[in-house]
């Protein structure tokens, strides 16, 4: 079976410079906190997504949102063998890596790039393997990439096949995540010659179309246009992140005019600002989820009838109507019910504090017992008001006599912190990349995903992982979807989450901005948007 696609815009619109835009404006965008760091592939948050893989980097093939289907990005075609173990890449021609005064590409990408981009990832024996460190490569460990990826080849400068050990259908769109971002072979070449190798993460490089300029924490990120990229043309000539994590003060600095587009708004902030004739809201259901999660390997919590009862005890509709002003729909399943596969079927836990305080009798908890709620300070679009969740969920474990101190810790040491398995519970979110359901079943329920740190509820049954890895055998989506929804099964009678909300992703803009649009999937393209 062979693909010929057409060049079409991928995800991550075009970018360059001519002297024709001299009058486009810079972009500000004010943003909720600040990336891990530029090197993508180490981390898994969104936040860290947007600053590093949407602007400055590009896969071999991105996820086109309208189209709800993979296209090419840095791979103009693949062919796909008829045993689907072989895929092979065609690269587009002449695409050029940025140039810095840190680096200057003597050549154009081509196959070595790709395979040095997967061979740190997934050969252990890569020099630049350990430059990782602790952090690791958590999505291809929980996607399970080591294992299905039997080898990466270059067959010739603008070709390169990976060979599989097994079939496996979420293979290419596993390719329009972030971490599978393509680096420059000879930038770290010359990075690993100088021992300079923490550089990729400060210093990156890509083939995208923003080259990082500079970067203060917790202050401001700025990007130039990359004159060399291969896409259409600008409509803006800068962009500035301008990192805010109060969404009350990005409400107030897009209102003001200090940037343009605010991201992650509070729902009063977004009713306040359709009511602004200087402001729009752009809005769209997410495909995000969000969830406390459990952490299984903690005691009491390695209690089935322990978690069964905190989900019991939880006044969800309360909650959604504080935190989300109602804009999320309440969450019961790992995915959200547009997608397919999604479990009907699957009942959620009722709200019965009497019945809770029952279970915990049973589990040998009469007396409930303490625990801790842990909680990022600053809001976002899975928790837009981080300390008023916690103190509800907080009051709900307190009427089952479960005595929960609320920790707020920030956010990228909450993170790091949580892949090691310190947490009790813990307010997280997740945000799918292309709309296939095994985008949260494998990073967030598999083995895998344990080793990797991002299956924050720690647990790892050997059903479950058999049932996500029947769902990637086979195209057959009949066949993927009962895998699928047996799956579902078992992550809600484990009671592995305290579900909380199907969110709402919105914006708030200035009327002078137009073109852009608000991702399902939280991811930025800023190609179209251009500001008055």
């Amino acid at each position: 079976m062979r693909f010929k696609l057409l060049a079409a815009a991928a995800t991550f619109t075009a970018f360059a410079i001519a002297p024709a835009l001299a009058v486009a404006k810079p972009l500000t965008v004010c943003t909720e906190s600040s990336p891990d760091g530029f090197d993508v592939v180490q981390y898994n948050s969104l936040v860290t997504t947007n600053a590093s893989a949407d602007v400055i980097f590009n896969s071999l093939v991105s996820y086109d949102e309208a189209a709800k289907k993979v296209v090419p990005s840095l791979a103009d075609k693949w062919d796909v063998s008829a045993d689907g173990l072989s895929y092979t890449f065609h690269l587009r021609p002449n695409v050029q890596f940025q140039t810095t005064d840190y680096f200057k590409p003597t050549r154009a990408l081509n196959a070595d790039d790709v395979v040095f981009t997967f061979s740190r990832m997934l050969d252990e024996n890569n020099p630049w393997h350990k430059v990782a460190g602790a952090s690791g490569f958590p999505h291809a460990q929980s996607m399970g990439l080591v294992k299905l990826i039997k080898s990466v080849s270059k067959v010739d400068d603008n070709t390169v096949k990976f060979e599989l050990n097994e079939p496996n259908a979420t293979f290419v769109s596993i390719l329009t995540m972030g971490f599978a971002s393509i680096y420059s072979a000879e930038y770290a070449d010359q990075l690993l010659k100088a021992g300079k190798q923490v550089d990729l993460n400060a210093k990156p490089i890509g083939t995208g179309p923003f080259v990082l300029k500079g970067y203060t924490k917790d202050s401001i990120i700025r990007y130039d246009v990359n004159p060399t990229y291969w896409g259409p043309k600008p409509k803006i000539d800068r962009l500035i992140y301008a990192i805010t994590p109060d969404a009350a003060v990005r409400a107030q600095k897009v209102k003001a005019g200090e940037c343009q587009i605010a991201l992650s708004p509070k729902p009063q902030d977004v009713a306040d600002a359709k009511k602004d004739k200087s402001l729009d809201v752009v809005q769209t259901p997410a495909f995000m989820t969000a969830f406390v999660a459990l952490n299984t390997q903690k005691k009491p919590l390695d209690n089935q009838k322990v978690r069964a009862a905190l989900n019991m005890a939880f006044d969800r509709t309360s909650y959604l109507k504080a935190v989300f002003d109602n804009t999320a729909t309440p969450a019961n399943n790992p995915y959200p019910p547009n997608t397919w596969s999604y479990d009907k079927a699957v009942k959620p836990w009722p709200y019965d504090t009497e019945k809770a305080k029952k279970l915990l009798a049973e589990a040998g908890y009469p007396n409930g017992f303490e625990t801790t709620i842990w909680v990022r300070p600053n809001g976002s679009v899975l928790n837009p008001n981080p300390k008023a969740g916690a103190e509800m969920l907080q009051a709900d474990f307190a009427k089952i006599g479960v005595k929960a101190e609320v920790k707020v810790i920030e956010w990228g040491e909450l993170i790091k912190q949580a892949k090691q398995g310190q947490h009790d519970t813990l307010f997280m979110g997740w945000a799918g990349d292309n709309g296939d359901p095994d985008n949260y079943l494998s990073p967030l329920f598999s083995c895998n995903a344990v080793k990797s740190g991002i299956n924050f509820a720690r647990y790892c049954d050997p059903e479950l992982d058999k049932l996500i890895a029947q769902g990637k055998e086979t195209a057959d989506q009949g066949k993927r979807t009962k895998a699928y929804e047996a799956a579902q099964q078992i992550i809600h009678d484990a009671a592995l989450w305290i579900p909380l909300g199907y969110p709402t992703a919105a914006a708030i803009t200035r009327t002078n901005v137009s073109g852009y649009h608000v991702s399902p999937f939280g991811r930025q393209n800023f190609g179209a948007v251009a500001v008055q």
